[in-house]
């Protein structure tokens, strides 16, 4: 038996860094660690997707200096958003990890959505293959950016099933759990709006998640106190697993007004433990929230969020239908060796 090719991957910034897109990096390293391959993790400069001249430098440089016949997986954080001519420089067979092409984030100035889109599209050009985390992502990167289909590969996030703890309550009042980082692509100012359209209804919400932005932050801070919701929502910000693990199984909900994911993992986590899902039809959401699941609206629609909220507030025999669904495709998802070894065998099918 042959022994597992080594590679690289590149991410910028540090890979603790706890987002959708962070967390698959890590983990998906450490599958690829586990079946005995070697892996070197290069920490690129953290301005990207929009470096400046040194960082850029510095990146490509980095890159460049990897050996000819180790490949390497260039985060698509940092990979659409590289230099062309200075990726071309790249002796490394280069795979490319799209978690959403960057084009696709939300308020960005038209102008820097076009350069993105342009250059994300030129660098693919330059990939050996491509791992997408959705059948959404894969078909856009094919039919937008010109991607051949057999350059793609799906691999689905893993899941880690949550550990079982004994007489598990649910809080009281209902708790409706969001997670997701502070960033108006998440839409958390949609489901503020929306729970102000629900103050004669008994609940109580948390919204956990890192500040990516700092000013959005304090946007969604003043928008609770205009609201005043504080005494019923709490913007939790960033917590230990164990605390945010203690959230998903006291909560009777899980919502996130979201406008705009190439797959969503936080999705996953809510299904491994059997919560209904409310949220929004907005890029690979409904090919990852199963229709008996969860309910699902358009994007920017806090009167629709809200509607959807209200459904299963005030039916518990419908919440707890689509709890016992959530908790079947739950049950079924993948593991994260298994998207190791996906990926695995994506590395060592290139050819040298």
């Amino acid at each position: 038996m042959t022994n597992p090719r080594p590679a690289a991957l590149a991410l910028p910034g540090d890979s603790t860094t706890l987002t959708g897109g962070y967390i698959y990096d890590r983990r998906l390293v450490e599958g690829l660690r586990a079946q005995g391959r070697a892996m070197q993790v290069v920490q690129l400069p953290d301005s990207f997707p929009t470096p400046n001249d040194t960082d850029m430098d510095a990146a490509l440089d980095q890159l460049a200096a990897l050996p000819a016949d180790v490949p390497v997986i260039i985060d698509g954080l940092a990979f659409g958003a590289l230099n062309t001519k200075g990726l071309a420089r790249v002796r490394a067979p280069i795979i490319a990890l799209i978690h959403h092409p960057l084009a696709q984030e939300s308020a960005l100035p038209a102008d820097l959505a076009d350069h993105l889109w342009r250059t994300e599209r030129a660098n693919l050009a330059l990939a050996r293959h491509v791992l997408v985390p959705s059948p959404h992502t894969r078909d856009m990167l094919i039919q937008r950016y010109d991607v051949p289909t057999t350059c793609v590969t799906v691999v689905r996030p893993g899941t880690v099933r949550p550990a079982r703890k004994l007489e598990v309550t649910a809080a009281q009042p209902p708790l409706i759990l969001s997670v997701g980082i502070l960033h108006p692509r998440k839409g958390h100012d949609v489901l503020i709006a929306a729970l102000s359209r629900l103050r004669d209804m008994d609940w109580q919400a948390v919204i956990v998640g890192t500040p990516w932005d700092l000013a959005h932050a304090a946007e969604l801070t003043a928008q609770v106190a205009d609201l005043d919701l504080g005494a019923r929502l709490v913007l939790a910000g960033r917590l230990p697993a164990d605390d945010l693990q203690d959230l998903y199984r006291g909560a009777s909900i899980f919502a996130l007004a979201t406008r705009y994911e190439g797959y969503g993992i936080v999705f996953d986590e809510a299904l491994s433990h059997g919560l209904p899902i409310v949220s929004t039809l907005a890029g690979a959401v409904p090919g990852t929230v199963p229709p008996d699941a969860g309910i699902l609206v358009a994007p920017d629609d806090p009167q629709a969020l809200a509607a959807a909220l209200r459904d299963l507030l005030a039916d518990p025999q419908a919440r707890a239908a689509r709890a016992a669904a959530a908790a079947r495709a739950g049950a079924l998802l993948p593991g994260w060796d298994d998207a190791a070894r996906l990926a695995g065998s994506v590395l060592d099918g290139l050819a040298p």
